[in-house]
């Protein structure tokens, strides 16, 4: 793939999930393709569920910036934060020269950036961290500690994180969600779940008081090879934080598409 081709499928893969999470928190969530944008914002305290991003391909300063001022005027109207998402080489190189200076005249400010990773790197073999046990998410205790996990990674009120994911079937059946325990304890969580042809991986997150020690590359590991033992599927994708970031090439990821997050002033 060129690394245009790597930008499209890494944006096509947060539409595509992204529906599909957003949907499953709320049947009435905002789930639109627009021109140019992509919405899909359930209007949760969980902020990561309340999303726009960019999809023009190769857009130059002046289509951008007029994007971003849509974005902005979407975003305004929700009653809960959320992020918009830019895959930056989907821009030309102008517009990515002036991204920061058009995004602050649309009232927004950058966040934090990413990168978009892929790999046609599936199976895996069956992963053994020698601290850790795994459990798969199936019942409501399970996901409030999947969801506290990802509260604290963050640095989140622990409710936000409960409003996306509290009483969530799909996470219990469709996701391919597991909880590292060192002991009884829940230290670490990942999950994956099958999108055009691809098993995404999403939310993970380790306690703070427990980074370091590999556990999110392990329990990370184990859903990708749950993932792919279900579903056959042979390429996986991902969006990672600059923290991250360096974990999932040891897995077999590429990182390909740089991306940026940002929210309203």
């Amino acid at each position: 793939m060129t690394r245009l081709d790597d930008s499209i499928e890494s944006m096509e893969q947060l539409a595509t999930v992204w529906r599909t999470l957003v949907l499953d928190r709320d049947a009435a969530a905002d789930v639109r393709d627009l021109p140019g944008i992509a919405v899909r914002w359930a209007d949760s305290r969980f902020a990561f569920w309340n999303c726009v991003t960019l999809t023009d391909v190769g857009a130059d300063a002046e289509l951008a910036e007029r994007r971003l001022a849509e974005a902005a005027q979407i975003m305004r109207a929700k009653k809960e934060p959320g992020f918009l998402w830019v895959f930056e080489d989907l821009l030309d190189p102008g517009a990515r020269a002036a991204l920061t200076a058009a995004a602050g005249r649309a009232g927004l400010a950058h966040a934090f950036s990413g990168t978009g990773m892929a790999g046609d790197l599936l199976p895996i073999p069956e992963p053994a961290h020698p601290e850790l046990t795994f459990v798969r998410v199936r019942t409501d205790e399970h996901l409030r500690a999947y969801a506290d996990l990802n509260s604290r990674a963050y640095g989140l009120p622990l409710e936000h994180g409960r409003d996306g994911l509290d009483g969530s079937a799909l996470w219990r059946s469709d996701v391919y969600a597991y909880l590292g325990l060192r002991g009884d304890t829940p230290v670490t969580c990942a999950g994956t779940i099958p999108a055009a042809g691809r098993l995404f991986v999403v939310l993970v997150a380790t306690d703070p008081r427990w980074e370091r020690r590999g556990y999110g590359e392990a329990v990370t590991r184990k859903a990708l090879h749950e993932g792919a033992l279900a579903t056959g599927l042979t390429r996986a994708t991902l969006h990672a934080t600059a923290a991250g970031a360096p974990v999932y090439p040891r897995i077999g990821f590429r990182p390909n598409s740089p991306l940026h997050f940002f929210t309203l002033n």
